[in-house]
């Protein structure tokens, strides 16, 4: 494996550590607030300040012509990751964060399925092989293992 591939998935992976530690994190935000939404509303408050802060000191915002050539459905990612921490907030509770997150994975890799066969977004089309089903119902196999005890 090289590192211009070890690195990305390095980075994914660390990720993935956040996605778990943010569920519990705001799960207990949501008890201290007494409202799930209102605990995603700060959460994505507190992110949106510092991707701002992080974008002003880079000088990265776009102009007006950069906004308006962005496809219609390109501003839609704030509406999802809005219900992906709210769900989540909601569900950790419930399920616990083991499984909250093996059906986060399951979703994901179902979707991902999909796009990648369709080319969704303008993504390269990758065909759906038998290897990737096969990681898609392992994941499955743990999410149905996760609730079984």
């Amino acid at each position: 494996m090289t590192i211009s591939t070890l690195l990305p998935l390095l980075g994914i992976i660390l990720g993935g550590v956040f996605l778990s530690s943010q569920a519990p994190i705001n799960a207990a935000l949501a008890r201290a607030m007494g409202d799930p939404v209102l605990a995603a509303c700060i959460s994505f408050g507190i992110g949106f300040s510092v991707l701002a802060i992080i974008s002003t000191l880079r000088g990265a915002w776009p102009t007006g012509s950069a906004v308006a050539s962005a496809p219609w459905w390109s501003w839609l990612g704030g509406f999802l990751g809005a219900f992906y921490v709210a769900i989540v907030i909601w569900g950790v509770p419930q399920l616990g964060v083991v499984s909250t997150v093996a059906a986060l994975v399951f979703g994901q890799l179902a979707a991902a399925l999909v796009m990648d066969a369709v080319g969704a977004f303008g993504l390269p089309v990758q065909e759906i092989t038998w290897q990737r089903l096969v990681a898609a119902a392992l994941i499955l196999s743990g999410l149905v293992l996760s609730r079984a005890g």
